[in-house]
């Protein structure tokens, strides 16, 4: 399954998801998203039994100026721990996308695409989108602590688990 092409994720209807397979030749694939060969690629090589692919506004404000997010709050820090952030040439549906993320998604569970928006891996829906949530909220409190830089206080860093993210 996955949405139609030009459909939002907060606005889905039972008519935006799309039959597909794994398979180039399907029939599917003129009505389902720009981004079914990076979906494809993710589940052919990749543990994930469900993808998440979504355009989070401060996530893709962060990636312009960050190489990783490394989330401040407790949550994000628990659940992302860190989230590479790729760039590529093109960033819609490209042969290049399709090679580079799934090949981040072995290693991270989230990865961001530089100025376009991430994709989540999980075993459920429900896991890749709490991901792509949490990631979003990171960023927006990363982007409102901006200012704040030089005074955050750093609440992590006796933490074995933190040390090897």
């Amino acid at each position: 399954l996955i949405t139609r092409r030009g459909s939002m994720l907060g606005n889905l209807n039972k008519e935006d998801i799309i039959e597909t397979g794994l398979e180039e030749n399907d029939s599917g694939i003129v009505l389902a998203s720009t981004e079914i060969g990076v979906h494809r690629s993710i589940y052919k090589e990749t543990s994930a039994l469900a993808v998440v692919h979504a355009h989070p506004v401060m996530a893709t404000v962060i990636s312009l100026i960050e190489d990783e997010i490394v989330p401040l709050d407790s949550e994000g820090s628990y659940l992302l721990h860190k989230v590479p952030v790729v760039s590529t040439e093109q960033t819609v549906g490209s042969k290049e996308v399709e090679r580079v993320v799934p090949q981040m998604l072995k290693k991270y569970k989230i990865v961001l695409l530089r100025g376009h928006g991430s994709f989540a891996r999980g075993e459920l829906l429900e896991e890749a989108y709490q991901l792509t949530s949490c990631l979003e909220n990171a960023c927006k409190i990363i982007y409102y602590a901006y200012p704040l830089k030089d005074k955050i206080k750093e609440y992590r860093k006796g933490s074995k688990e933190y040390k090897g993210w």
